[in-house]
């Protein structure tokens, strides 16, 4: 039995008006995890935030980017993911070290928000703020939905970590608008049988069985279209050349007058934490009239 270790699955009730999707991520959650050293319940947050970003993807339905951004006073200064529609993820986070570790989810935030930012390849962005007032991040996402989509949605996220192996994982049921005027957010006998039906799914079944299977033990009695799945991966789109680009906006008097003091120009990327540095050749480079002019920096 083969079980999938990054991927988004996609599923369709035949008979039900209802969409699904359940996510699986291993070294795409561990390749987060390896880039600093998180605490326990931070680890988890951005197992969720992963998952979270991955589900809301899969609902685009343009090329772009999902970013889900958190901000508090509290323990979490900041926690951010990016998300891409090819399923490329991305991510950080920063807390303040002088607070005690707490318990719970809602511990975290002191006057937190979270954003969600779609920002499609070609047109505007929209951002929607998510209030951090559920006992779990999985209810704000619901209430999300609820608000700003008009949507009976049910989120599950979840995290396993252990000696051997750091999981992150969850589920989306979501009903299909009828049509773009349709309001969906009534109540709906369906959609809550399928989802007091998800609530039974058990970590070890998500974590260790195929989706097909899962899907099988939840609802062996539906008729469900499982779709092709996509992979997921953790990819940081940083590079030598884009922390060029950025050096633009610094006058060359003062990045030669660090290389002179320090020896180089160092930049660190926020995500993956790839150093790149730049000697006094670099920096003429970066500053010579022949730099191409439509460079964007990202």
């Amino acid at each position: 039995m083969t079980v999938e270790k990054d991927q988004l699955d996609r599923f369709l009730f035949e008979d039900r008006n209802v969409r699904g999707e359940v996510v699986k991520l291993h070294d795409s959650y561990q390749g987060i995890l390896d880039s600093y050293d998180y605490p326990p319940i931070i680890q988890d947050l951005l197992g969720e935030l992963m998952v979270a970003a991955c589900l809301l993807t899969a609902t685009l339905k343009f090329e772009g980017e999902v970013s889900l951004q958190i901000q508090s006073e509290g323990l979490v200064k900041y926690v951010v993911i990016n998300g891409t529609h090819d399923q490329k993820l991305r991510g950080v986070a920063r807390w303040n070290e002088e607070f005690k570790l707490p318990s719970s989810f809602s511990e975290l935030f002191r006057k937190g928000y979270l954003a969600i930012t779609l920002a499609p390849k070609d047109g505007e962005r929209y951002q929607g703020i998510v209030a951090l007032d559920k006992p779990t991040l999985a209810e704000c996402l619901e209430d999300y939905f609820l608000q700003s989509e008009q949507l009976l949605t049910k989120v599950s996220l979840r995290t396993q970590r252990d000696n051997t192996s750091n999981v992150a994982g969850g589920m989306l049921l979501q009903v299909v608008p009828e049509n773009s005027e349709t309001s969906q957010s009534h109540e709906n006998p369906d959609f809550d049988h399928l989802g007091h039906l998800m609530n039974t799914l058990k970590n070890e079944e998500l974590f260790s069985l195929p989706t097909a299977e899962v899907l099988h033990r939840l609802y062996h009695e539906e008729k469900i279209r499982l779709f092709d799945a996509q992979p997921v991966t953790f990819k940081c789109d940083c590079s030598k050349e884009r922390s060029a680009i950025a050096l633009q906006n610094v006058s060359k008097a003062d990045l030669l007058e660090i290389v002179a003091e320090e020896g180089a120009v160092v930049m660190n990327c926020q995500f993956c934490h790839q150093e790149y540095r730049f000697d006094a050749i670099d920096v003429e480079n970066i500053h010579a009239d022949n730099v191409v002019a439509d460079q964007k920096i990202h």
